[in-house]
């Protein structure tokens, strides 16, 4: 048997939707009705992972990030196709398919379909996933939105997974649930259901709060100003890199913390932090939308510079 056929037979036992057909097709068929959200985010080994990374951790970081997307618009997962470059480790291919039935079932995502290609030898892994979901009757919401005298809040915790890269590349130190924050992100579907009914805007932090904040209030026409010391770090987080404003800006900049970003009006406050019970994360409002454009920061009221990065930004 061929490395491509034995992994698709590995994949074969995990796609057991029906519209999955065996994935002896070319094409899956999935009945659906109603407002329907497709998300397709790809991953590149040195861009989007380490080649030290866990393959099981692999597969969990490309089902999670696409089913972040989903999350922020409030939709229920449905389906994914996945694409797959084989570059000659059969070791490493059979733990990813291992993780990512794992990821598949802890998220009930069926797999519907794909593709697999071979990859020069000397060429990164890339690997690539459509998630589809069906979006709230209250409809999806959009980046854009937001409204002066909406409030910004955020799900969860952020600059873990920033400070996890960094242990993972060996250089800094610090607890293993750090690194795990990095390599196996959560995916904020249940507080996100919950939430899109009641925001005006929503998005998830992929790239850093900081710059994505900025990019929903510029996709929304309005400013948005930032209170640093509202933003929420996890325990782990203050024990290793501190409390101060320098280790707040570290966090609010760094990427791939997958929580969600949320403008709404002040009077849904109750209603927010109820769905947060709910959904046992914490959500701690970390600014106001104005009028106007572009994004400022400040610390108990004193106006900072922004940093010179505000998040993780693709080279053009």
């Amino acid at each position: 048997m061929t490395r491509e056929a034995d992994f698709i037979a590995r994949l074969r036992a995990i796609a057991t939707h029906p519209a999955a057909r065996g994935l002896a097709d070319d094409a899956a068929v999935l009945p659906l009705s109603g407002e329907i959200v497709l998300t397709h985010d790809m991953l590149v080994e040195g861009v989007h992972f380490l080649p030290t990374d866990p393959p099981g951790d692999v597969a969990w970081k490309l089902v999670a990030v696409n089913l972040s997307d989903l999350a922020a618009k409030g939709a229920r997962p449905i389906g994914a196709l996945m694409g797959y470059g084989f570059t000659g480790d059969p070791g490493w291919d059979a733990a990813f398919a291992e993780g990512l039935a794992q990821a598949l079932t802890t998220f009930g995502l069926p797999l519907l379909g794909g593709d697999t290609v071979a990859m020069p030898a000397t060429a990164p892994r890339t690997l690539g996933l459509t998630a589809i979901g069906q979006a709230p009757a209250s409809g999806a919401p959009s980046r854009a939105g937001a409204r002066p005298g909406d409030r910004l809040w955020v799900t969860g915790s952020v600059g873990d997974a920033g400070i996890g890269l960094a242990i993972a590349r060996g250089r800094a130190s610090g607890p293993a649930v750090l690194i795990e924050r990095y390599r196996r992100p959560a995916p904020r579907l249940d507080i996100g259901a919950a939430l899109a009914p009641l925001a005006h805007a929503m998005a998830d932090i992929s790239d850093g709060l900081l710059i994505d904040a900025a990019r929903m209030a510029a996709a929304s026409g309005v400013a948005i100003e930032i209170a640093l010391e509202a933003i929420p770090l996890s325990p782990a987080l203050r024990a290793t890199a501190g409390d101060g404003r320098e280790a707040r800006i570290a966090a609010a900049s760094a990427g791939d913390d997958y929580e969600l970003l949320i403008a709404a009006p002040v009077e849904a406050e109750e209603a927010i932090r109820a769905a947060a019970e709910q959904a046992g994360l914490p959500i701690s409002p970390v600014g106001t939308f104005t009028a106007g454009a572009g994004i400022r920061l400040n610390d108990r009221g004193e106006p900072l510079p922004l940093p010179t990065r505000l998040g993780f930004e693709h080279d053009g």
